[in-house]
């Protein structure tokens, strides 16, 4: 038996105008006709409004991975339309699910492929503390071998998680010096990886 089709007769009209969120502008002072504001300032706009993520998902956070990309959550909305394949295009690397010891040096080279500035998402509880295998053979975390910038807990973590992982790299990134990638600290970080 068909389902019966309902029409919509008496539409309620919608109230976008109090609904609608935009992105603030940073500090800065404005005129007739110009803003002047802080380079960083800008710069960290921009990078935080078009990150390029880079799935590197070997297990169940993957799947989930895949729901967040879905029309239901949209990952794109918040500025990571498109994601990249090749270490060389992008700037954010989500590694989700289990690491295996073996597979930590392949990790580190496509930290290493990827173009400064650089930032590692650990999604899932296996990437973040390698999960409920505490064995020989697996990697007790991705920040064994890179540096990590935000951690999602969870097994597997729901897409709203993911998504609010995202929203805390967006946050970093447009907090983030131009000049901290040459500092001393950050040197000494990535010094203690065993990187230059």
């Amino acid at each position: 038996m068909a389902r019966p089709v309902r029409f919509n007769i008496h539409p309620i009209e919608a109230d976008i105008k109090n609904n609608i969120s935009l992105v603030d502008m940073p500090e800065g002072y404005s005129g007739d006709g110009f803003f002047t504001a802080k380079l960083s300032d800008v710069v960290g706009l921009a990078r935080k409004n078009s990150m390029w993520p880079m799935p590197f998902a070997t297990s169940c956070c993957g799947i989930e991975f895949m729901a967040t990309m879905g029309s239901h959550y949209d990952f794109a909305r918040f500025g990571a339309e498109r994601l990249g394949f090749s270490p060389r295009q992008c700037d954010l690397l989500m590694v989700m699910g289990t690491i295996a010891k073996k597979m930590g040096p392949i990790v580190k080279q496509v930290y290493l492929q990827m173009a400064e500035p650089r930032w590692v998402m650990a999604v899932g509880a296996c990437a973040s503390s390698g999960g409920i295998f505490d064995t020989y053979s697996v990697l007790q975390g991705i920040d064994q071998v890179v540096p990590v910038d935000v951690y999602v807990p969870g097994c597997p973590p729901r897409p709203e998680a993911i998504l609010d992982g995202f929203m805390r790299i967006q946050d970093l990134v447009g907090q983030e010096s131009i000049r901290r990638r040459t500092s001393d600290h950050y040197k000494a970080l990535l010094g203690s990886y065993g990187i230059q």
